[in-house]
């Protein structure tokens, strides 16, 4: 149980990933490849808040909310809004993400950097297996968010907006939806959603300056497999990558652990296309 337990909050933190990802995709029809870097960022931003100045939990997760926040805004305006075609934003938010990674190593450097869990750090049991508070809070996010921000996209304006700007960009317009708007409103909450997970992730997976690149990839898949645009696929794919990777490295061995999630990721693709919970648009011209 202690594996399934560590194999779930791994998971956990891919479906934390998959879902800034979807925020993006779903406002914008594009993919935000810096997402994962805006996330480390978060865990920066934390370590340096509660080790290095010592501040109050609360004021930090303030300082990286904000701080993110305002990176992500700066993306959606330096590298998408400019460039109209889709194609070319994959290779400014890419750009975006190689500027983050740079610019964290030069700042914090290259080595891992323990950032502290603000709850308890002592190992509790639950049926039988060994885990941590971090690891529930992790799993207990993903869950809520999942849960809170489908709820949100049905009973809230802004959230319907957003989704009738997925079903079609140019009738939400003639509706009087201010797309750009929208573009901008999930870029920023998606980066001040990463800057607070931060506080959350950077226990799990340490503060460094490799961890956007790792994340993005398994992100990515964990997206592939649940379906873009779909949340529960997002809970769904991040959980079973995390899963499949930690039960593969038990048994096989951690090497292997990337041919494994790959090899399910083609499977469900060859079987889905689409994804688990995804759906192919039919637009009649």
């Amino acid at each position: 149980m202690t594996i399934l337990w560590s194999g779930l909050a791994l998971g956990a933190v891919y479906v934390l990933v998959a879902i800034g990802y979807n925020i993006v995709f779903v406002s914008s029809n594009t993919f935000n490849f810096a997402q994962a870097q805006l996330m480390m960022v978060g865990t920066f931003v934390a370590y340096t808040g509660l080790v290095t100045l010592k501040l109050p939990v609360l004021v930090v997760a303030v300082m990286a909310t904000v701080t993110v926040m305002i990176l992500a805004a700066v993306e959606e305006l330096v590298a998408i809004r400019p460039v109209a075609d889709h194609q070319n934003q994959l290779v400014t938010t890419l750009g975006a993400a190689t500027l983050l990674n740079g610019a964290t190593q030069l700042i914090w450097g290259s080595e891992p950097l323990t950032v502290p869990f603000f709850g308890s750090n002592d190992p509790i049991t639950i049926l039988g297996g060994r885990t941590y508070p971090v690891e529930i809070a992790l799993l207990v996010l993903s869950i809520v968010l999942v849960i809170g921000l489908g709820q949100l996209s049905k009973r809230t304006m802004t959230g319907l907006a957003l989704m009738g700007v997925s079903e079609d960009r140019e009738a939400a317009m003639l509706r009087g939806v201010n797309v750009r708007r929208i573009a901008m409103g999930a870029f920023a909450f998606s980066g001040a959603l990463a800057g607070v997970l931060g506080l959350f992730v950077g226990p799990k997976t340490f503060a460094v300056a490799t961890l956007g690149a790792a994340l993005a990839l398994k992100g990515f898949v964990a997206l592939a497999i649940g379906g873009f645009g779909s949340l529960p696929g997002a809970l769904i794919g991040g959980l079973t990558v995390g899963l499949v990777e930690s039960f593969t490295a038990l048994w096989a061995g951690s090497q292997y652990s990337n041919i494994a999630v790959f090899t399910v990721l083609i499977v469900i693709l060859m079987v889905k296309p689409a994804g688990l919970f995804g759906t192919v648009k039919e637009r009649v011209v």
